[in-house]
């Protein structure tokens, strides 16, 4: 099991694919919170998004590579407008 304590703020968050999927906010109890500068376009844009901490597969150094692909990663993101 990763040890989730190494999560930091600033650190990418990449997908199995390697795809850039976001940068760390914080941890916020089960989930990761990204920066609302990756938070895309149109009606998603200026919110922050969450993924779940259950799809974090390594840290490595500077990133949080996910068990996903990238672009099946965002299909997990939780949207809340705070």
């Amino acid at each position: 099991m990763t040890d989730l304590t190494k999560i930091r703020e600033h650190m990418e968050v990449i997908g199995a694919d390697g795809v850039h999927v976001g940068t760390v906010d914080k941890v916020k109890g089960d989930r990761i919170k990204l920066t609302k500068k990756d938070s895309g376009e149109g009606h998603h844009a200026g919110h922050h998004h969450y993924i779940s901490t259950g799809l974090v597969a390594t840290i490595e150094g500077d990133r949080v590579r996910l068990s996903a692909n990238g672009d099946v990663a965002v299909t997990f993101e939780e949207e809340k407008h705070d």
